[in-house]
């Protein structure tokens, strides 16, 4: 089954039309940004941390110390739980975006 390039071509158009009149809405509302930027940011430094306690279990358990493998029941712990706050903090951030553009299509467009 061939591809009608025009109508592909109408398709990709209209869907940069509907991007740039998205962005163009957010972009008018430096808060929403700031607060997807806090969030990311939180993501970020929790991702980070978990690196450090994988890095952590890793040499633990490499060294195979028995004090060094109990202490791995605490990191794994705290990863186990920045895990969860990973999940909730994405999980209100698609919820905060979703909002966000669902307010702005709520606003009258103005006509061009």
């Amino acid at each position: 089954m061939a591809k009608n390039p025009t109508n592909s071509s109408s398709n990709k158009k209209k869907l940069k039309q509907q991007v740039k009149q998205d962005s163009e809405d957010v972009n008018g509302d430096p808060e929403i940004w700031a607060s997807f930027d806090q969030s990311f940011k939180q993501v970020q430094s929790v991702l980070d941390r978990n690196r450090v306690l994988i890095q952590q279990v890793n040499d633990n358990h490499q060294s195979k110390i028995p004090h060094n493998m109990v202490k791995n029941v605490a990191l794994i712990q705290e990863l186990n739980g920045n895990i969860s706050k990973v999940v909730s903090l994405y999980s209100d951030l698609s919820s905060n975006f979703s909002t966000a553009f669902h307010n702005d299509d709520e606003q009258p467009m103005n006509s061009d």
